[in-house]
């Protein structure tokens, strides 16, 4: 396992040049234990391994895989903080932080996109459930359980529609509009293929 999860700590380093943005060495070594992590969990090596869509089957990118999605949300956030804190000098958002919850947003989509556990979900929908938790909860255990802080773990189960009853952090907030803004603009550019959720009984669903 060890070796295991070595290798896709090499992959993750690779496939995420961002992280070299985050000036916290801890912080950025444990964005990349979260991916570790829960690619391993189900049996990934690479972020690239996913379909690039919202939801399994459901707003797929016509190009490029959930790696493309992640990193373009974290250079849309990048960009957004950068102008923010250019404009508001004493905005007290936190660069380390933005970079860091925009890398793991998504870092429950592995779970999701597992396909021996979407077929059990769909085999027993009445005693797993489909899925058995959507990708915003098992990102804030995800991040947790690798030992980011709590602020982190936020943005992981804040970014989407789980955040919209509590009061989101100025970081989830620049990261939730990003996010929302990106899949907006690629379907109405005509790049993605609205498709059919597998599971989602709310067809909006798509982050």
């Amino acid at each position: 396992m060890t070796d295991t999860l070595d290798i896709i700590r090499v992959n993750v380093r690779e496939e995420l040049p961002e992280l070299g943005e985050i000036t916290n060495v801890e912080l950025r070594d444990k964005v990349v234990e979260a991916w570790a992590y829960a690619l391993s969990r189900e049996g990934m090596s690479r972020i690239s391994d996913m379909e690039g869509s919202g939801a399994p089957g459901y707003w797929i990118l016509t190009k490029g895989t959930q790696l493309d999605h992640i990193r373009g949300v974290t250079r849309l956030a990048i960009r957004y903080g950068d102008e923010l804190l250019s404009m508001y000098p004493d905005l007290p958002l936190n660069r380390d932080v933005l970079i860091a919850g925009a890398l793991i947003h998504d870092v429950g989509k592995p779970l999701e996109y597992n396909p021996t556990k979407m077929a059990d979900w769909s085999a027993r929908p009445h005693e797993a459930g489909w899925p058995v938790t959507r990708h915003p909860v098992h990102g804030w255990h995800v991040c947790l359980t690798v030992g980011l802080p709590e602020n982190i773990a936020h943005i992981a189960a804040a970014h989407s529609r789980e955040g919209d009853t509590i009061v989101r952090s100025m970081e989830c907030t620049v990261i939730q509009a990003c996010d929302h803004a990106l899949w907006q603009v690629l379907r109405l550019g005509g790049m993605i293929k609205d498709g059919e959720p597998r599971y989602h009984p709310n067809p909006s669903a798509r982050d």
